[in-house]
């Protein structure tokens, strides 16, 4: 079974709603509103350059 942890940068009005979930050797996010119309499924390394490209754009303004 799949354990899904919720954003928390969340909106809690209901809007820019992801969830994660640690796979054996993937990690996977989906939408948390529409759960079941699929996820994007990423290699740690590739998550961690996407994190580490929207820190930066967080940061330049």
């Amino acid at each position: 079974m799949t354990t899904w942890r919720k954003s928390s940068h969340s909106d809690e009005t209901g809007g820019h709603c992801i969830e994660l979930a640690a796979l054996p050797h993937a990690i996977a996010i989906r939408d948390s509103k529409a759960p079941d119309s699929g996820r994007l499924t990423l290699t740690p390394h590739t998550f961690s350059a996407l994190l580490a490209h929207l820190k930066s754009d967080d940061d330049q303004g």
